[in-house]
């Protein structure tokens, strides 16, 4: 079966171009990466800060049953225009990838469809190449996820 997200990176580039159409009105997927309830809903993870507004910052994390923290995330949110964009800085911690930027478009098709364009840039092409092919694969990772984001937040349509 072919992936709705497509993750496209181009040899010698340090950036990944990631598309994905969603079966959600523009307002519910926008809430979907801004609402903490609902991401953590889709992504499986905690919120521990998200404050959406320029210079605002954000965290997540995982635990494991123990309560140790097995994955933990952040950065800093540049530009948030509600509906149509954020641009922020993404780490992930104890990992070699570094801080990376990130461009979040979001694009109404039609009444009940939108779309997510994420723009990411690395800090160097190897490092891009490292993160595309860590764990289950990077393009794969994203599929669950938004198949989850779209399972979830299509029950509040």
């Amino acid at each position: 079966m072919e992936q709705k997200t497509k993750v496209h990176a181009e040899d010698g580039k340090q950036e990944l171009l990631i598309t994905r159409e969603f079966d959600l009105p523009l307002e519910l997927l926008f809430k979907a990466y801004t609402v903490p309830e609902f991401l953590e809903q889709w992504m499986g993870t905690e919120v521990v800060k998200l404050e959406n507004k320029p210079h605002g910052s954000w965290q997540i994390q995982t635990k494991d049953g123990r309560g140790n923290v097995v994955f933990r995330a952040n950065g800093v949110i540049h530009e948030f225009v509600p509906e149509q964009k954020i641009t922020r800085t993404f780490e992930m911690e104890n990992t070699p990838f570094g801080v990376q930027l990130e461009f979040l478009e979001f694009e109404a098709l039609t009444d009940d469809t939108s779309k997510l364009n994420i723009h990411t840039l690395c800090r160097s092409v190897a490092l891009r190449d490292q993160m595309i092919h860590i764990g289950v694969g990077m393009a794969k990772g994203l599929e669950m996820a938004h198949n989850r984001l779209q399972e979830v937040i299509g029950k509040l349509k």
